[in-house]
């Protein structure tokens, strides 16, 4: 399934302008049909992902609790 560029940038919450920048750097792949660039919205499965993935993490490692010093030495 292909996206517009608009569609694209919805869907990875970015300016219009930045989604467009990426298609000229080639960071994005995208076909031009003479008109418009479409976008494949396969390639950002696995981006979404890794993404969704690496907030888990994140959120985990927050939530963890730091654990006590075992070289305290009670001074009193």
């Amino acid at each position: 399934m292909y996206m517009t560029v608009e569609e694209t940038a919805n869907y990875l919450s970015m300016p219009i302008e930045q989604v467009k920048r990426y298609i000229a750097e080639k960071k994005i792949r995208a076909i031009f049909d003479g008109e418009d660039y479409y976008v494949n919205s396969a390639q950002f499965e696995t981006h979404m992902q890794q993404v969704e993935e690496i907030k888990r993490q994140i959120d985990e490692w927050r939530n963890t609790p730091i654990p006590d010093d075992i070289d305290v030495k009670d001074e009193d």
